[in-house]
């Protein structure tokens, strides 16, 4: 399998050197050169099969012969090693719980596949690799965990002060040995600005192997898709048609879950739930992609106003509005309308939903509302502890601290503050 950039002024490359460019030298995101749907008969039969069996049959044609297949199974079973629960809320509404892995959230599957692959890529290599990612809050602790004590490995994780939770800080920044946290006065666009900007750096590229564990990087991207098939097996029995409201901000989660649809995965319909960052609700009013400064919210992780892989879902449908618009809804909802929807999930079901999930409960019910007989799947990308203060705010219940969390609590952070690109180009130097 080869992978090309989406501006389509670079070579083609193989999984494994996109997996450690991470971005295209034209800028561009890797995407893969075509997705081979999947048998009928893999559809038929997922009950029979294992998380593990799953995502090895979804993910191969993506990794070919990059990995051998024993490594490939093995990778899968130590980056799954924990449950991906559909938990019914109400009638024809569920929450596809995503937030049971060692940092609670949704991205330690990609941050974890994507370290392991990156780790069997420099086994006998020379040269450091050193990861640059920024966050807008679970990013930054899943990329951590994941890449820990990875031999060869050095993480640098961007994210923006005083925007994520006290929990995800914690996350990123008290695990010391090859991680290092840059807390940058801005947003996280500005963060992911500095990224993308150090990778067309020549004076640094000469210097250093620099790659990225956001989601441009198809290695974190990819194994998303996973989730949406492991849901599909388990409430396929309901004989109705699905649809999944995913919180986005970024988009490589959505995204992820559209080439599931791409691969076979019968669906009917996405949903991108966002906050009042709505350049992606507004494309899908008029047609026009207009990214903004993004605005701070209650749900941070999807405080994005230029999301990065919403060029990879207009490329699935070659980048036809129509076409887009019968697959893909996208609503916005406000912080009094998140914290709104948490009382009421809780009392109607005594079900603790965190801000992000929330978000994607409102869009499911807002779709729902012209389309009643579907099944509806809402995405709980974050346990709502890694959003204590907003949630225990809201709901009249203090939250006990699970041991993912409780580990982290008593140490000390430890950040490295910069305002400017110079600034961490400077630090990337001398390092």
């Amino acid at each position: 399998m080869n992978f090309y950039s989406l501006n389509k002024q670079a070579p083609k490359v193989s999984f494994k050197d996109a997996v450690i460019k991470g971005i295209a030298p034209d800028r561009g995101l890797y995407f893969p050169e075509s997705i081979t749907p999947l048998p009928d008969s893999f559809f038929d039969k997922i009950e029979e099969l294992t998380n593990q069996e799953i995502a090895f049959n979804a993910i191969h044609q993506f990794v070919g012969d990059e990995i051998p297949n024993e490594t490939l199974r093995a990778i899968l079973a130590n980056v799954l090693d924990f449950e991906f629960p559909v938990v019914q809320i109400e009638k024809n509404i569920a929450a596809l719980e995503l937030f049971h892995g060692p940092t609670m959230a949704f991205k330690d599957v990609g941050a974890r596949f994507m370290a392991n692959c990156l780790g069997y890529f420099s086994k006998g290599e020379t040269n450091e690799v050193t990861v640059l990612v920024a966050t807008s809050g679970d990013t930054g602790g899943a990329v951590a965990n994941g890449f820990l004590g990875v031999a060869g490995v050095n993480v640098i994780i961007l994210y923006p002060s005083g925007k994520v939770s006290d929990i995800q800080e914690r996350q990123l920044t008290t695990l010391g040995q090859n991680i290092t946290a840059l807390e940058v006065a801005g947003t996280f666009d500005d963060c992911q600005k500095m990224v993308k900007t150090a990778f067309l750096d020549e004076q640094l590229l000469s210097k250093m192997q620099l790659t990225s564990a956001n989601s441009i990087n198809v290695a974190r991207w990819l194994p998303q898709l996973f989730y949406f098939l492991f849901a599909y097996k388990q409430v396929k029995s309901q004989g109705k048609e699905i649809v999944f409201s995913v919180p986005s901000g970024n988009f490589g989660n959505i995204c992820a879950g559209m080439v599931a649809q791409k691969l076979g995965m019968p669906v009917k319909h996405f949903i991108a739930s966002t906050n009042i960052n709505d350049t992606v609700p507004e494309f899908m009013k008029t047609g026009e992609y207009n990214p903004k400064p993004s605005t701070p919210t209650i749900s941070n992780a999807m405080d994005v106003g230029d999301p990065s892989n919403f060029i990879r879902i207009r490329h699935l449908f070659q980048d036809d509005f129509e076409a887009l618009s019968e697959n893909l809804s996208s609503y916005t909802f406000s912080d009094s309308e998140t914290r709104e929807a948490m009382k009421g999930i809780y009392s109607a079901s005594n079900y603790i939903a965190d801000p992000h999930g929330a978000i994607g409960y409102l869009g499911l019910k807002k779709y729902q509302e012209k389309h009643p007989n579907t099944y509806g799947i809402f995405l709980e990308t974050a346990h709502p502890v890694k959003f204590l203060d907003v949630v225990e705010e809201v709901i009249p219940q203090k939250l006990s601290i699970p041991p993912q969390i409780q580990k982290v609590m008593g140490k000390d952070k430890k950040s490295i503050p910069i305002e400017t690109y110079q600034e961490l180009k400077d630090f990337l130097l001398s390092s």
